[in-house]
């Protein structure tokens, strides 16, 4: 990353809890601009709830996340929508709205966000349909497209308002290595020809070694960050056996060894 880059995202002393059960807890992190940042570590750690709570779909109990310098936890009102028209989201299983053709689904997001003309709307979403490869999928349903399919045209959608940062949760699940590595490549283009930001939360190693610029990993024990830096530098220098055990898709067996 350039030196001169500065954090698009600050997330500060966040702690996630539901009533009494802690999720994690004091978490403080940086995401620069224009980088690909995954949040990444084992099951039920956290990882999805964290990006929840990033993009105010769940509040934490205390902490700060600023967006461009503005709070995302206590932001209401116009607020609240100037800061979510500055990101996208793309969720695990697309979550595209299958009454809808993906014309469609993308023109939801412009109507709600903006006082386009339909014409202006529609040339928008062919627009970001080619980008992301669907160029001729305009008008098929969700239910025509492959996995991988629906991975790119949630992506189009999230990418409507020319977002700063998009936010992906388990973009590879349940696709095959082939689709994964196309997907791998398309973050990657964006993130080179348009500067957009990515926070990725993924497990899937081929695809942290391909499009992370730095990564977190989040521990289910302590409830907290317990590495952080280059994916490449962590399988090799780590002090911490878990992150080594993961990075190198180890057993625990044979860590000890």
């Amino acid at each position: 990353m350039d030196s001169n880059t500065k954090p698009i995202i600050r997330v500060e002393d966040v702690t996630i809890a539901y009533g009494d059960f802690v999720v994690m807890r004091d978490i403080n992190f940086e995401v620069q601009q224009g980088e690909v940042f995954i949040i990444l570590g084992g099951s039920g750690c956290g990882k999805s709830t964290l990006l929840k709570n990033m993009i105010s779909l769940v509040k934490p109990v205390k902490g700060k996340v600023l967006i461009d310098g503005m709070d995302i936890v206590t932001a209401e009102g116009p607020e609240l929508l100037t800061i979510l028209s500055k990101i996208g989201v793309m969720y695990q299983n697309g979550a595209l709205f299958g009454s809808l053709n993906l014309m469609e689904n993308i023109c939801l997001v412009l109507e709600e966000f903006t006082n386009l003309p339909r014409d202006a709307m529609e040339a928008i979403a062919r627009m970001k349909l080619t980008v992301v490869g669907l160029e001729d999928s305009a008008h098929k349903m969700p239910s025509e497209l492959s996995g991988g399919m629906k991975k790119r045209a949630a992506i189009a959608r999230a990418m409507a308002l020319d977002p700063k940062i998009l936010f992906l949760d388990e973009p590879s699940a349940g696709l095959d290595p082939i689709t994964s590595a196309q997907l791998d490549e398309l973050i990657l283009k964006l993130s080179r020809t348009l500067k957009i930001t990515f926070v990725v939360v993924t497990h899937e190693l081929p695809s942290i070694f391909t499009v992370a610029d730095r990564v977190i990993m989040l521990d289910k024990q302590t409830k907290t960050i317990i590495a952080t830096g280059k994916p490449e530098e962590l399988q090799k220098t780590s002090d911490n056996p878990w992150v080594r055990q993961f990075f190198n898709r180890q057993t625990e067996l044979e860590v000890s060894k």
